[in-house]
């Protein structure tokens, strides 16, 4: 391992407690959060979970049809996202329609406000 160094004439001991609590304390929602954002780091999981944010939900059919892909390319994707519970499954006779689970959903809101409103590249 490397010795990291840092010069400063005094350290802040009340903040950095402060700081290493509050990681502490959210240590699982962070986590949480970083899985659903990992997932979302791929272009085409991302169009589909705006889509499923925008429409609430959507079967693989239309998701096919909407990207232009292949209904098990789209599968392979939203088996990924269910497995790590970003997704949840509705069932309505033979087709099963896909949803962001209702963590998720309230967790990425704030992006896809700004990417809805086209704001992104204003704020970047």
């Amino acid at each position: 391992m490397e010795n990291n160094s840092c010069i400063r004439q005094q350290a802040d001991i009340q903040q950095i407690n402060r700081c290493r609590e509050t990681v502490t304390d959210l240590h699982e929602s962070i986590d949480y959060l970083a899985n659903g954002l990992s997932l979302a780091g791929n272009s085409v999981r991302l169009k589909i979970i705006y889509l499923l944010f925008q429409e609430k939900k959507l079967c693989v059919c239309d998701l096919s049809d909407i990207l232009g892909m292949n209904v098990s390319a789209i599968s392979q994707h939203l088996r990924k996202m269910k497995d790590r519970n970003l997704l949840e499954t509705d069932r309505e006779a033979q087709t099963i329609f896909y949803l962001l689970s209702a963590e998720y959903e309230k967790m990425l809101h704030p992006f896809f406000e700004i990417l809805g409103n086209k704001k992104i590249l204003e704020t970047a």
